[in-house]
């Protein structure tokens, strides 16, 4: 039987994993208890039709999950650090009215971070490559000298969040999160010992989505004028989800080649950016994974939820 496809993401103190019908956060609390979060993903007709499209069920599916990811993100900063008296202030009966309005805030201001980054990350070694141009005059030149300051802008960027104790500690839950999944897909007993044996690298990450990005970019640029520089940056801008839903397409592409042995090799790139976006796991955080997963599996397999607080 194939096993269905499970995706997920590192939160504050936790991890979050998300189904076909559930999305689930468990995070771990100041008086180390663990707490879940659920939601019910939403069917949306229109949605599910433009996520069988090629090309643009990429940036429909990213978009989707930077909504869904950041109320899941907002639940673990407000969460994890208080202590157990302040619950019932915090879980006192709110207007429903108020709840949607700030879901859609969350959701909302989550999808514009995730463009606006992709806007920065674009623009910027633009102009980084412009002031070469007296040593690399020709558009083949630019075109990979960008490129070369876009993935040296990423590392850069990368390596210095991480060296932050909050970050460097969700990099940690990233690493139990890609353990979980390797586990489950593995058909490895999902106890901590057996989690992490397993590798904190996956080839279905964002974090080889965003490498992927920087190479497809590329040989998307390649095609179109770099001369002069008002036109290079509409063209940047204009193809940012062309460059979004080829990367996706890549993405997919290697992770079905991955056990073919010479042809696994094509993901290989996005692996390496993961071992700075990803690190090591205490048993701790793995526990905190593993109970996500587990949640989230009930939860997809119809049972009732035990352990769900809000």
């Amino acid at each position: 039987m194939i096993k269905p496809i499970y995706g997920g993401q590192a939160v504050v103190e936790g991890v979050m994993f998300a189904g076909r019908k559930h999305s689930v956060t468990a995070i771990r609390r100041k008086d180390q208890t663990i707490e879940y979060f659920h939601m019910l993903r939403q069917t949306n007709p229109t949605l599910s039709f433009l996520k069988r499209i090629p090309l643009i069920r990429g940036i429909v599916a990213i978009l989707e999950a930077s909504a869904n990811g950041a109320k899941h993100f907002q639940f673990a900063s407000e969460r994890y650090d208080l202590d157990p008296k302040d619950d019932d202030t915090l879980n006192e009966p709110k207007k429903e009215e108020s709840k949607l309005s700030l879901i859609l805030s969350v959701a909302v201001i989550g999808v514009l971070s995730f463009l606006f980054g992709k806007f920065l990350f674009t623009i910027i070694p633009v102009f980084l490559a412009n002031f070469t141009k007296p040593l690399f005059p020709t558009k083949t030149a630019q075109v990979l000298v960008e490129g070369a300051f876009k993935l040296l802008l990423l590392l850069a960027y990368i390596y210095a969040v991480s060296l932050t104790p909050l970050i460097k500690r969700v990099f940690q839950y990233h690493g139990a999160e890609h353990k979980v999944i390797n586990a489950f897909e593995s058909n490895v007993p999902l106890t901590i010992e057996n989690v992490q044996r397993q590798s904190r690298l996956h080839y279905r990450c964002g974090s080889s989505f965003i490498l992927f990005t920087v190479i497809v970019g590329v040989f998307v640029y390649l095609a179109v004028p770099t001369d002069p520089l008002w036109l290079r940056i509409v063209n940047r801008i204009a193809l940012i989800p062309v460059v979004l839903g080829i990367s996706f397409e890549v993405l997919q592409f290697t992770n079905r080649l991955r056990s073919i042995p010479v042809l696994r090799w094509l993901g290989y790139p996005g692996l390496w950016l993961q071992l700075l976006t990803t690190k090591e796991p205490s048993d701790e955080q793995v526990e905190v994974a593993i109970a996500s997963f587990q949640e989230l599996l009930r939860l997809e397999e119809g049972q009732e939820a035990t352990k769900a607080v809000r």
